[in-house]
C-alpha cells in the first residue's frame, strides 16, 4: 500500500501545481498498489476545492483513483501524541505518519520533513 500526504493530492487535482506531474508519476507508477490517505489527510486535501465550490469533483477525482479513506485504530490519540512529540511535525502529517505505520506501507509527499520523519522510523518513501 501507499499513503498519500496531502502535498500528493493536492498537486495531482491541480494541474497549475509544481508538483503536478510529479504526483501524476507517482500515482500512474504505483504498479497497483493500493492507495490509502487518512481521513485527515483526505479533509486538507478537499478545502480549496470546497472554498471554490468544486467539493463533488475533487471527491470524485479521489474515488477514481481508489485512493482508500485510512481509519484511525481507537488507540490512536496516544500513539499520535508520541509521533507529535518525537517528530515535532504538525498533527495532520503525524497522521500520515501513522497510516503509514499501521500498514508498513511507503509514504508518498512533498514535503521533505515528513519524509524524512518517515525514513528515520524506518518507512519506505517516494518519491
Amino acid at each position: 500500500m501507499i499513503i498519500l500526504d496531502a502535498s500528493v493530492l493536492i498537486a495531482h487535482l491541480d494541474d497549475g501545481d509544481k508538483h503536478h506531474e510529479k504526483a501524476r508519476a507517482i500515482l500512474e507508477t504505483s504498479g497497483g498498489e493500493n492507495l490509502g490517505a487518512s481521513a485527515i489527510t483526505l479533509a486538507e486535501t478537499f478545502v480549496s476545492p470546497a472554498r471554490a465550490g468544486h467539493l463533488e469533483a475533487a471527491e470524485s477525482a479521489v474515488r477514481q483513483l481508489g485512493v482508500e479513506e485510512i481509519v484511525i485504530g481507537t488507540d490512536a490519540a496516544g500513539r499520535l501524541a508520541t509521533l507529535r512529540a518525537g517528530t515535532r511535525l504538525k498533527m495532520p502529517d503525524c497522521c500520515v505518519l501513522l497510516a503509514a505505520l499501521d500498514r508498513q506501507a511507503v509514504l508518498a509527499s512533498f514535503d521533505l520533513p515528513l519524509l524524512a520523519a518517515a525514513r528515520e522510523l524506518g518507512l519506505a518513501t517516494a518519491p
